[in-house]
């Protein structure tokens, strides 16, 4: 009896968070776009976005102009764009830290933000892919990103399956290599510009969000999240390792090398439209862990719901901590991530389970 009332209690609260979370995500949506250096009003604000998403007639005035270019070409997008990487984020760590069956892993884990640290450094240092215009550098990034992943779990399938220790060593090592020709690179062409600009891209920003980013990160990240969310049993079944899923009937090997690939290509679409942005997919799962536990029917939702809310108030506070100029998203998030995060481990006495 003391059970099922306990199960009760532990839905209605589940239920009760998700619907908060699913309003705060609304409001932070709504919020956002009335922040940024350019002093608008509330009323400039919402009457550019209401006409453009119903044609009001009395609103027409807010249809062109200054106003409308700011609102509705540079805010409205990079907030959405933020929502969609955060999500992504989030939810690929969930994924990853199933994968190899380690807390400490991350959407990173593969060497994918090495590998796409070399495209872009090829890209701004040595004008590879110049001729695709002005996303070269997101294009190779995402390039390099994509071929790190497909060679990691290359790697850790020779000499038999893929297992969650093979797979961090190979993201180890291609990682190392990666950032090693990164640096060869850098140093031999010797240019302080561009080497620069490898640093800022490095450091993550959604300073270039459009709609044409926001049309393709959106739809790979509402896809990849909904098909995973399908996948929570093989997820669960993931955390009692393979041989346990074997006894069960059920060969995660198969399983494991199709979910790398999918966020492979979530993270990869990241990395394209912002650079490298870290801890959200470290720091996100491990919270909703604490309070939920580990049934990913649970965590991937509210993991997606956080993760997005997390990313739009950090690229809020980019936008507004510096006057008249902007943070990395990339270093603001470091700041706040890694101090919870190491909150998490020494106050809560966290394990990969929950609480102990």
């Amino acid at each position: 009896m003391k059970e099922q009332v306990s199960q009760v209690v532990r839905t209605s609260m589940y239920a009760a968070v998700l619907i908060f979370l699913i309003l705060f995500l609304v409001f932070s949506v709504l919020a956002a776009v009335t922040f940024g250096n350019a002093d608008l009003s509330l009323k400039d604000v919402y009457s550019v976005i209401l006409y453009k998403l119903f044609h009001i007639k009395s609103l027409a005035a807010y249809g062109e102009g200054a106003i409308h270019d700011v609102v509705w070409l540079i805010r409205l997008p990079r907030v959405l764009l933020a929502l969609a990487i955060g999500m992504a984020l989030s939810v690929c760590g969930v994924v990853m830290q199933a994968i190899v069956q380690n807390p400490l892993a991350d959407p990173y884990v593969l060497g994918i933000s090495s590998g796409a640290s070399l495209g872009a450094t090829l890209a701004i240092m040595l004008g590879i892919g110049s001729f695709l215009g002005g996303n070269s550098v997101g294009i190779c990034a995402f390039m390099g990103a994509m071929l790190t992943s497909f060679a990691v779990i290359a790697i850790a399938n020779m000499g038999g399956k893929a297992t969650s220790a093979k797979l961090i060593l190979a993201g180890m090592a291609i990682s190392a290599v990666c950032s090693a020709f990164s640096n060869f690179v850098i140093y031999i062409t010797n240019d302080k510009n561009a080497a620069t600009e490898v640093m800022k891209w490095n450091m993550g920003s959604l300073a270039g969000a459009s709609w044409a980013r926001v049309s393709a990160m959106m739809p790979v990240t509402l896809v990849c999240v909904l098909l995973f969310l399908t996948q929570y049993r093989s997820l669960n079944l993931m955390l009692l390792g393979d041989e346990v899923s074997i006894t069960l009937g059920t060969d995660l090997h198969r399983l494991r090398t199709v979910y790398l690939v999918v966020a492979s290509v979530m993270i990869g679409f990241a990395v394209y439209c912002a650079g490298v942005i870290g801890f959200v997919g470290l720091v996100i799962p491990h919270v909703v862990r604490i309070l939920f536990g580990t049934d990913h029917s649970r965590l991937i939702p509210l993991g997606a719901l956080l993760g997005a809310s997390f990313l739009i108030w950090c690229d809020v506070a980019c936008r507004v901590i510096l006057k008249n100029s902007e943070m990395p998203l990339g270093v603001l998030v470091s700041i706040i991530g890694a101090p919870c995060f190491i909150y998490l481990l020494v106050k809560k006495s966290y394990g990969f389970g929950g609480r102990k």
